[in-house]
């Protein structure tokens, strides 16, 4: 009996963390302890923990007299809708949430875990950084989560949840992984603090300018979602989840629909403003085309000229692709080129099929954007739609002119069935722009210019921009009413569930990072 009393003590001590106070100092900053945090994003009653007697065996600088269990992280297994993930969650109540040398074990043993078992990792961040008292021991702790992270990326979906401090070292594991998610004014990413910029540049800066989530989700893109609380964070935790496999072995998640999959979409035909130079917002095509008009768009703030994000037709996950007309009139640069060229390479990885949209008129010009290396990250983008080997469907709505047109999932990148609406304009260049370079002499002598320019674009788009054109020679499989387009990509997406496309024998490519 004195055993067993001595376990249920033990347990109770663990699952306190650092006790007391510090639990309502954690309370106190708006924030759960990391045992709340399991509870709210997992199914109830679900979690299983695994190393809570786990304690570091750091001596000096005082660590010899505190041996908190659990060593600050609790790791563990549960289910999400039903489904296996494995999930750590830092426990900044001990120690401060530091990442020392059986913290570290204890983490990349959870690794190993659901690597050999391919379900889902998830991390809950919440630490200020490495053990600085157990020196290089903490160190190695990281190298070997990163280590894993790198092993198991694109065999098993990897998230991390940002809900504090996240500093130096720290930062690299999550960007590793497939989806960041971070909680505004509450987490903070960066490699080197406010004091160290200060002292080092000079610059003055606070934690939320340096690395708060707004920053993250817009400017440097490594945040992929934001939400104002942790409830909301983790309820787009277990969003994202519904729409992935457990591991690059497994199907995505299939669901029975109730949006009729020979749903015409008549409403599309007054979609494209007729005026070439006007904008829309591509948003309302992606959610007039998918099952409920649902979806899970991914990095909203972060390159808002290129739509990314999850939906369904007809049950099935599809990860959808779309030029944002609405923003820069849909063109491609830099940022871009990294967003999509990421997203592609993710559903490729786990078997989620690729639905394009396409109206862009071109990569973004500038002596910036060249100077800053947008051949290099537009590259990224040919890279990751030659190299999936998922189905590729491809829709274009509007304008699709020079290398941009080529990018964005062509048949000449191996696109399995390339569709395009009557009014899409597939060329070298717009026809304004042909027209001033290939008839300057012929302007130049015309009475009237205007009119000339005018019969001249006319004819250029009668004769090579039209989309005709391209489906004479093959490179559209064929061009459809915009009200037959729901249907028409659930047809093509249920014809190739099966496909099987072999790829060259080698270690891997070299992409253009």
């Amino acid at each position: 009996m004195d055993t067993l009393q001595n376990l249920h003590t033990l347990r109770e001590t663990a699952r306190l963390g650092g006790g007391a106070a510090r639990i309502a100092a954690q309370h106190a900053k708006g924030k759960r302890t990391a045992r709340e945090r399991m509870a709210a994003l997992l199914d109830p009653d679900s979690f299983v923990e695994t190393g809570m007697f786990v304690t570091h065996r750091a001596a000096g600088l005082g660590m010899e007299n505190d041996h908190p269990a659990g060593d600050g992280v609790v790791t563990g297994t549960g289910t999400i809708e039903g489904r296996q993930v494995c999930v750590f969650a830092q426990d900044f109540t001990v120690l401060g949430g530091s990442v020392g040398e059986a913290h570290g074990r204890k983490i990349a043993r959870l690794m190993d875990i659901a690597l050999q078992n391919g379900v889902p990792l998830i991390g809950l961040n919440d630490s200020g950084g490495a053990r600085i008292q157990e020196g290089v021991d903490a160190l190695a702790a990281y190298g070997e989560i990163f280590y894993r992270n790198v092993q198991a990326s694109g065999v098993i979906p990897q998230i991390s949840v940002i809900l504090g401090p996240c500093a130096g070292g720290a930062v690299y594991s999550p960007a590793i992984t497939d989806f960041v998610f971070m909680v505004e004014e509450k987490a903070h990413m960066f490699i080197t603090g406010p004091d160290v910029i200060r002292a080092v540049t000079h610059e003055d800066v606070d934690f939320e300018t340096l690395g708060g989530a707004e920053v993250h989700a817009s400017r440097s893109g490594v945040a992929h979602f934001t939400a104002p609380d942790e409830d909301t964070v983790f309820a787009q935790v277990r969003d994202l989840l519904a729409y992935l496999p457990s591991n690059n072995l497994a199907a995505p998640p299939c669901i029975t629909s109730d949006d009729d999959p020979r749903r015409l979409t008549p409403e599309l035909r007054s979609a494209i403003p007729t005026d070439p130079q006007q904008p829309y917002d591509v948003r309302t095509v992606i959610e007039t085309l998918v099952d409920g008009g649902e979806f899970l768009e991914v990095q909203t703030a972060f390159a808002q000229n290129l739509v990314i994000g999850f939906a369904r037709l007809a049950g099935q996950p599809v990860g959808v692709i779309a030029n944002q007309p609405l923003i820069l009139a849909g063109v491609l640069d830099i940022d871009a080129g990294d967003k999509g060229a990421r997203f592609v390479r993710f559903c490729d990885a786990f078997h989620i099929p690729l639905v394009t949209l396409v109206d862009t008129p071109g990569f973004l010009p500038g002596v910036d954007q060249e100077h800053d290396g947008i051949i290099r990250h537009g590259a990224k983008l040919i890279f990751a739609y030659a190299e999936a080997t998922v189905p590729k469907v491809t829709l274009i709505l509007r304008k699709a002119y020079g290398g941009a047109y080529i990018v964005m999932g062509s048949k000449h990148l191996a696109g399995d069935v390339n569709l395009a609406w009557p009014t899409a304009e597939i060329a070298v260049m717009g026809p304004e722009s042909a027209v001033n370079v290939v008839f300057r002499k012929d302007l130049a002598a015309a009475a009237d210019p205007d009119t000339c320019r005018a019969e001249l674009i006319r004819r250029y788009r009668a004769e090579l921009a039209n989309p005709f054109v391209a489906a004479s020679r093959g490179y559209l499989d064929d061009v459809i009413d915009p009200a037959e387009s729901r249907a028409r990509l659930i047809a093509a997406l249920d014809f190739l569930r099966d496909k099987r496309q072999p790829t060259p024998k080698r270690k891997h490519g070299n992409i253009p990072l």
